[in-house]
């Protein structure tokens, strides 16, 4: 009887354990597909912060920027980071998708090192997030989007003060993807981890795959064989 029971027991903590993992791993290919949608992101984009207003006078500041979008992995975790160097608010950040809340969530550092996370979606082709500051509770506002056929990065930041619905202007970075200029970008190689532009070369058993970041290229030297089979899998599907 005592073996019976603990059979029973075992039989339905392993129907509990089963579908969990498997909605798990659905979840997080779900993050990784909407993540997906902001592909045109990723790699080195050099380019300029200042005023976001029509023409800025000659005493606005206007600095120098440099920001880098790569993938990152673990296990079956994908997820989004942004590095910004010579930044004047910013300095870094990761995006994922949360797919419980169907939203993107943000996580930037600032300047002084402090964490501020953004909530928000995707509408006509603008990622729009948001965060109101505990202590001043003002709204924040980080926009991004690419233009120029892919070859533009912007992203523009904004608030609204508590009680208020007037949103004001702080600042607005443009940047230019490295090594393209603003004629049409050319894609000829897709990367065999994201999908993406490939923009690196990466050899396996003397053939020559591509990558669209550092992040991919470590995923791919870890499950080589896994990438591959993916990869060709999808495109004897496009072949159909």
């Amino acid at each position: 009887m005592r073996r019976l029971l603990g059979l029973g027991f075992l039989l339905g903590l392993i129907g509990l354990v089963v579908p969990a993992m498997a909605a798990d791993k659905t979840d997080k290919a779900a993050a990784k597909d909407a993540l997906k949608e902001l592909q045109d992101f990723i790699g080195g984009w050099k380019g300029n912060g200042g005023p976001d207003k029509p023409r800025p006078s000659r005493t606005d500041p206007i600095w120098d920027e440099t920001v880098s979008w790569g993938w990152r992995f673990k296990g079956d975790d994908a997820w989004l980071t942004m590095t910004i160097k010579k930044g004047k608010f910013l300095k870094s950040g990761e995006l994922r998708f949360l797919p419980d809340k169907k939203v993107y969530q943000l996580t930037m550092t600032d300047k002084d090192d402090k964490k501020l996370v953004f909530l928000g979606q995707i509408k006509n082709e603008i990622l729009t997030l948001e965060r109101v500051d505990p202590d001043t509770k003002a709204t924040q506002q980080i926009k991004m989007n690419v233009a120029a056929e892919g070859v533009r990065f912007i992203y523009r930041v904004a608030h609204k003060d508590k009680n208020s619905t007037l949103w004001k202007k702080d600042y607005l970075v443009q940047c230019t993807k490295e090594g393209e200029s603003l004629g049409k970008a050319e894609k000829k190689n897709e990367c065999v981890v994201s999908g993406g532009v490939g923009t690196m070369a990466i050899s396996y058993k003397g053939e020559t795959y591509y990558v669209c970041c550092s992040g991919c290229a470590e995923a791919f030297k870890e499950t080589p064989e896994k990438y591959i089979a993916e990869y060709k899998a999808k495109k004897a599907g496009k072949k159909k």
